[in-house]
């Protein structure tokens, strides 16, 4: 049973990294793209906005899909067009095409994530949950790191590569899942998928105060990592003077440090309080947060000391991350792919919005990158410290 426990963690933890493979793997083509493409810096960084909004909007619906047609189906089908839209960027002559590609690669490519964590929660309860929980999210952290370095070396054979790659990744997972993973969602339990029920299944999460505070603080914390892997070609190779193919200088520590936070997270599970482990955790991010801001302002830009700070962030944002991603889905077991959705868009939504707004304006300096990391994080505990988990700290 340890053995299978231990498949099914691995299983989802792949179906949950397809998403920052597909963000991260072909960041070091930007440059090679410009040239080839015919586009300016904007236009291919708006393939991930591209990328990121079709992705954050689907989300919506691969949980109540789910919950509708069973967690394998909703697999089968977004994992399936995923493959197909990542030949297309593949084969993309132009700047409007990879655009297109990408929209349709955002509308896929979020099912697995959204429903591996609903099926973390089917599958697993209490502490446990909260380990696997952990354990996904650690191997999911891999994936940032590796991908931008398996793209580098792809890139020296050409940038198509990257695309193809991402389809076969998708179509291995997709295999794995298929042949290993249960089907969580029972016949008997599933909902009917109408317009009106998912209407009335999303106004029952988003009327919910605590889902709402704890799915947004989560975000926050996330997006104020992310906006260093979105402003990644700019922030390493025009500031700290690195070339495409050293994004591991960055990507390596920083995913290291949610690997290591993650690791801290599944030891502590069932040990120590919820509400005691946000504490440490905001803690530990809100001091790290002004060590970036102080560094940026007095120091030059430079590849270690500017990394540094955000590969330790990481380690808090990461520890708290099962705690708030349990919780919130806790609130509405009945609809747990519902709620899983919500969490999942709420992340992409802030994540889309750093993409096309918020990093093109404060990547001019390192300085700019750190002040909206710090800003996230302000963010995400001026909304936690309002919820019961906190409060409960405040009591105890």
């Amino acid at each position: 049973m340890k053995s299978s426990s231990n498949l099914f963690v691995y299983v989802l933890a792949a179906l949950a990294a397809l998403a920052p493979f597909a963000i991260d793997t072909y960041l070091p083509a930007f440059p090679t793209l410009e040239y080839d493409l015919h586009g300016s810096t904007v236009d291919i960084q708006q393939s991930l906005t591209f990328y990121l909004l079709p992705y954050a909007l689907m989300t919506l619906w691969h949980g109540a899909i789910s919950d509708a047609i069973g967690r394998i189906t909703t697999i089968k089908w977004g994992l399936g067009i995923f493959v197909l839209a990542s030949i297309g960027c593949a084969f993309a002559q132009n700047v409007e095409t990879l655009w297109f590609f990408r929209i349709l690669q955002g509308l896929s490519g979020g099912a697995g994530n959204v429903v591996a964590r609903a099926m973390v929660r089917d599958l697993f309860a209490g502490a446990q949950a909260q380990r696997v929980m952990a354990t996904v999210q650690m191997l999911f952290g891999i994936a940032p790191a590796v991908a931008p370095v398996i793209g580098g070396v792809l890139l020296g054979i050409h940038w198509q590569i990257i695309f193809i790659f991402l389809a076969a990744y998708a179509a291995l997972t997709l295999w794995a899942t298929v042949t290993y993973l249960p089907e969580t969602m029972p016949a008997e339990k599933r909902l009917p998928l109408s317009i009106s029920q998912v209407m009335k299944s999303y106004h029952e999460i988003f009327s919910d105060a605590e889902y709402c505070r704890l799915v947004f603080a989560l975000s926050a914390n996330f997006a104020g990592f992310f906006i260093y892997v979105l402003a990644s070609p700019v922030f390493l190779v025009k500031h700290l003077g690195l070339n495409q193919h050293q994004f591991g200088w960055m990507f390596i520590p920083t995913v290291c440090g949610m690997v290591l936070g993650s690791y801290l997270a599944r030891r502590v599970a069932g040990k120590y309080a919820q509400n005691k482990i946000l504490l440490l955790a905001y803690a530990w991010m809100a001091t790290m947060g002004l060590f970036n801001v102080i560094i940026c302002f007095a120091l030059p830009a430079n590849p270690l000391y500017n990394i540094a700070p955000v590969a330790l962030f990481n380690i808090g944002m990461a520890f708290a991350m099962p705690v708030l991603s349990l919780a919130s889905l806790d609130r509405h077991p009945k609809i747990r792919g519902t709620a899983a959705s919500g969490q999942a868009f709420i992340q992409m939504l802030l994540s889309t919005v750093s993409a096309g707004l918020i990093v093109p304006l404060v990547w001019f300096h390192p300085s700019g990158l750190a002040l909206a990391m710090a800003g996230y994080l302000v963010v995400g505990w001026i909304l936690i410290r309002k919820s019961h988990l906190w409060r409960k700290s405040l009591i105890y």
